[in-house]
């Protein structure tokens, strides 16, 4: 696994950038740039099961390890989605599975910091490394002309 940090200064309060990462709309508006279509389906509660999907349906099954409203969002990817069926085993998601997923807001100069740090498979490391700087700059985006 490569550990990947990301962090973006956002000129909005830190409730207002936590709606922005999880509120259905706005998530599907960010999280285009990994791949268009992507979406969430979960209740979002503390130890929830988390399928984070392509417009296809299919992706990855993770939890919610840790939620602290505003503050603090934990993923732990555990497994696939694929053809409707929960994969956990095979050799290909067994190279990933248990890597994390971490979003912490703070307020920082007048706005709130947003930094995330996770575990990414080397085989997707590079795909993320190009993506996530263009997700981040869409959440600022969203956050900065509603506040």
């Amino acid at each position: 696994m490569k550990k990947l940090k990301f962090s973006i200064q956002i000129d909005a309060p830190q409730e207002r950038v936590w709606n922005i990462l999880w509120t259905d709309e706005t998530y599907r508006a960010w999280t285009a740039a990994f791949h268009p279509g992507s979406y969430a389906k979960s209740d979002w509660k503390e130890g929830s099961k988390i399928l984070f999907l392509g417009s296809e349906g299919e992706g990855m099954v993770s939890k919610i390890e840790r939620l602290v409203p505003n503050e603090y969002m934990s993923f732990q990817h555990l497994g696939e989605l694929k053809n409707g069926v929960e994969d956990y085993d095979s050799p290909k998601v067994k190279g990933w599975t248990g890597a994390m997923e971490n979003y912490t807001l703070h307020e920082e100069n007048g706005g709130t910091k947003l930094d995330v740090d996770l575990d990414a498979d080397e085989s997707f490391a590079d795909h993320l490394e190009g993506a996530f700087p263009k997700a981040l700059d869409k959440v600022k985006e969203l956050a900065e002309e509603k506040a």
